[in-house]
């Protein structure tokens, strides 16, 4: 398959940022846009470019035509008049300006609120305003940025891939490549609006792979061709099931993001400033599950099992995806925090994920945990083979609790109704989503509706990819004009987390060191909630699709980072649950502007 430009052919099923208990970054349909919030901070991390306010002004700033409800008009009481004309230091955001007194000087534009000194988009995560860029932007300061565009590669899998097919057949997701396509390239136009980028655009290109989501060999040729042939700054998405690609393209020093599974902390060091994520680390999922599990289920009864085993006292055992040596040392590191803490596994199963032998993998797995007395299967794998370790339990009369160990689309309500539902409402966990909120009030495919005043394309799927650029574009205008690598990552680790971990309804990401992890860190979300499933509760899942049986979130989805998780157990006590969210909570709400299209 032959790249295009940014309308890429070939059909192909979604959810193809699947990955497994490797780590993966894909929060599918599930997770609203996130993004780093940077306070308003001029990080420093770029040569300053300057120029005057009164020359600040320029097309950037008036990209939008609409008036923002219930924003302020530059020059207005909200904002500091003052009749300094000092020189502006890019990138100057509205709160930095404030500060130095002259914000009142500059024309803000149109796509800036200037009552709350943020873009004007409907966003919970929406950015602070830049100053509107004039001057000269240093021309060419990195591979793939000249004086006028970025160039940015939007990686597609292949179209027919089996694995990927196997799991988004499950849940009945079919948009296409050229779907995907056509809505990444509305998301870059929303982005060039309102995002200051410092006098360039973006050249995107779309690229399919030429091998499917496991194949090493072919995810190596791809990266290389896309950095001899496109030459990107910057390439979203990727083969997601091998780490070869992410490994090519830092070695061509392009910068990837959500490219690989979750890796080592020292995979992405090793390869710093390149390889991003938005999903937690393997580890620091396990590291949340580990606290979970010692502070609320070891040393009691599994109250939580069928009528055999609610009043036995818990033995625990692991089930989890064995798909590289990654996974194997995983668990390994897993069982030895759990004998340590006084409850050892009392089994250990490894599976592939192997569509035509899930089913015989399947009655071997249950009759191993059966024999061995577990009462309480910890699964940490792929999110479609609980369907038949669930359909083979009930099979074998044996009902066990299910604990969901922060595992990747397992924690989706459109996955979860496939199961064995006499098996599934024995089920809770631990989860990096956050409690949901509508699609239509908030999120990806609200803004989108919002920016372009259509359902997007890819309407099952936008929210796996859009997190991409939400990501890019936040640290591309915070950098300023001086973009390279370097300065991305100076900025991204300079940056504070988001919503200063207070929301409930959507997660915490931060980078660099921030006392979170041991390590620094290259990924995203940082907390993680509580939750269990409700078989009976009726709504939307997470594609929209209305039907019986939704995870409900401990405490309204109470958020945890690591060290703060409670003692007590809370799971299937509907008290304080929710399932779904009517409105965002207090404090939570994105701002209200009328629509660009109309």
């Amino acid at each position: 398959m032959q790249p295009s430009s940014s309308m890429g052919a070939g059909r192909n099923r979604q959810l193809r940022r699947w990955g497994p208990i490797a780590g993966v970054i894909v929060l599918v349909a599930v997770v609203v846009v996130v993004v780093v919030a940077t306070k308003g901070s001029n990080n420093g991390s770029s040569s300053p470019t300057t120029t005057s306010p009164a020359s600040t002004t320029s097309a950037a700033a008036a990209t939008s035509s609409v008036a923002p409800s219930g924003s302020t008009t530059p020059g207005s009481s909200s904002t500091p008049p003052t009749t300094a004309s000092p020189k502006v230091t890019y990138p100057l955001s509205f709160a930095q300006a404030t500060t130095e007194g002259f914000a009142g000087s500059i024309d803000w534009g149109k796509r800036c609120d200037t009552a709350r000194g943020k873009l004007a988009v409907p966003d919970f995560f929406s950015q602070p305003c830049f100053a509107p860029f004039t001057g000269d932007n240093g021309g060419a300061t990195a591979p793939g940025v000249t004086g006028d565009q970025i160039t940015i590669v939007y990686y597609e899998g292949q179209a027919a891939d089996p694995i990927i097919n196997y799991i988004t057949d499950a849940v009945h997701v079919d948009d296409t490549n050229g779907d995907r396509s056509a809505t990444m390239k509305e998301l870059i136009r929303y982005y060039e609006t309102y995002y200051e980028l410092y006098g360039r655009k973006i050249n995107l290109v779309t690229f399919e792979g030429t091998g499917n989501a496991t194949d090493e060999v072919a995810a190596r040729a791809d990266a290389a061709q896309i950095a001899l042939q496109f030459k990107p700054f910057a390439v979203f998405g990727g083969p997601i099931l091998t780490s070869a690609f992410a490994d090519e393209l830092a070695a061509h020093k392009i910068i990837c993001i959500g490219c690989t599974p979750g890796q080592p902390a020292s995979f992405y060091s090793d390869r710093d400033p390149y390889v991003w994520g938005l999903d937690g680390s393997p580890l620091q999922k396990q590291a949340h599950v580990e606290e979970f599990l010692t502070k609320q289920i070891i040393g009691k009864n599994a109250v939580h099992g069928g009528d055999a085993v609610k009043d036995k006292p818990r033995k625990l055992g692991l089930l989890y995806l064995e798909n590289s040596g990654a996974a194997k040392e995983l668990a390994d590191s897993f069982a030895a925090a759990m004998s340590a803490a006084g409850s050892p596994f009392a089994e250990v199963v490894a599976y592939q994920l192997d569509p035509s032998t899930i089913q015989a993998t399947a009655t071997q797995v249950i009759t191993r945990m059966k024999a061995a007395g577990v009462t309480t299967i910890v699964f940490n794998g792929d999110p479609v083979a609980p369907r038949d370790f669930t359909k083979e339990a009930t099979a074998q009369e044996y009902f066990p609790e299910w604990v969901v160990a922060a595992s990747t689309l397992v924690d989706v309500s459109a996955f979860a109704r496939t199961y064995d539902q006499e098996q599934w409402k024995h089920a809770f966990g631990v989860t990096q989503l956050a409690a949901r909120l509508p699609s239509d009030q908030i999120g990806s495919f609200f803004l989108y509706k919002w920016f372009t005043g259509v359902d997007p394309p890819a309407s099952g799927s936008i929210a796996v990819f859009a997190i991409y650029p939400a990501l890019f574009f936040a640290a591309v205008q915070a950098v300023g004009p001086n973009l390279s690598p370097e300065t991305f990552r100076d900025t991204l680790f300079k940056l504070p987390g988001t919503s200063d971990g207070l929301a409930v309804s959507q997660p915490f990401l931060s980078y660099g060191q921030k006392g979170y992890w041991p390590e620094p860190d290259y990924l995203g979300v940082d907390d993680a909630t509580a939750f269990w499933w409700d078989p009976t509760f009726a709504g939307p899942d997470e594609i929209r699709k209305d039907g019986v049986g939704m995870y409900q979130f401990v405490d309204g989805g109470k958020r945890y980072l690591p060290g703060q998780w409670p003692t007590v157990d809370k799971m299937f006590d509907p008290a304080g649950a929710v399932a779904l969210y009517t409105s965002p909570p207090p404090g939570e709400e994105p701002g209200t502007y009328p629509s660009p299209a109309g």
